[in-house]
This record gives C-alpha cells, structure tokens and sequence, in this order.
C-alpha cells in the first residue's frame, strides 16, 4: 500500500505519552488529511495542536506545533515493510524520533505512531493516532 490510497480524511483518537513510564496516555480527539502531505491535529488541555509531514525525496519534512515547535527536522526514509511511511529523524544531537504510518488491514484503521529513542537505544511511546476513515 501507498500513501497515496490512503488520500482522505480520517478521525479518531490521539494518544500522548508523557509519563516517564509510559503508562498512562492523555487521550484526545483527532483529525489526519491525507493529500500531497500529512497534516494532523490532535489537543492537549484544551489547545490545539498541529502537525505535518511533507515527503522529500530522502523521506519527510516534519513539523508539529508541539513536539517540534523550533522549526523542520528533516527526516530520513526507514526500511519497514509494515508502514506505509517510516522515517526517523534526530533532535537534540542525540535523541532520535520514528513516524510510522500504517495501514490495519483488518480494521481499515489509520494508525500515526511517534517514537522517541534515546541516545543508547531505548524507544518510548510518544504519540499514537488511531483513526478511520470520515
């Protein structure tokens, strides 16, 4: 499957991990826009948040009023058969971020999933936004 069949509109709910542990998610409503780029808006106490993947030829440029507020990072394409799209990017030197985008067959879902992972290789839930189509 490819970006381009999933082109719409999906709704549904966002998940944000922010507990050191990662037990416990702040849920909120969600939109994704699926077109030449990804946009997604989710909130968090009340203030909307919003984001965007733009494909490049190396991977995405992605920017997100919350998690990457300061500017573009720059993301590079990563080999996963199970996404639709999956790229990693890296901020504060050390620290890597993965988006994947993918597909649940069974369910027709939408799934958005971020990942943090530390400079010695841990990954962490970040954010996942479960969605279907609107």
């Amino acid at each position: 499957m490819r970006l381009s069949d999933l082109k719409g509109t999906w709704t549904g709910t966002n998940e944000l991990w922010l507990d050191p542990l990662g037990d416990v998610a702040e849920k909120s409503d969600a939109r994704i826009e699926i077109g030449d780029d990804v946009r997604y808006t989710w909130s968090r106490e009340g203030a909307e948040q919003h984001g965007r993947l733009v494909p490049t030829e190396a991977g995405a440029d992605f920017t997100d009023t919350f998690h990457q507020a300061d500017g573009v990072m720059s993301c590079r394409t990563v080999a996963d058969a199970r996404s639709v799209l999956c790229v990693e990017g890296t901020y504060m030197e050390t620290w890597g971020w993965r988006i994947a985008i993918c597909h649940r067959e069974p369910t027709g879902e939408l799934v958005l999933q971020m990942t943090n992972i530390t400079p010695w290789g841990e990954e962490g839930r970040a954010v996942r936004l479960v969605a279907k189509r609107a």
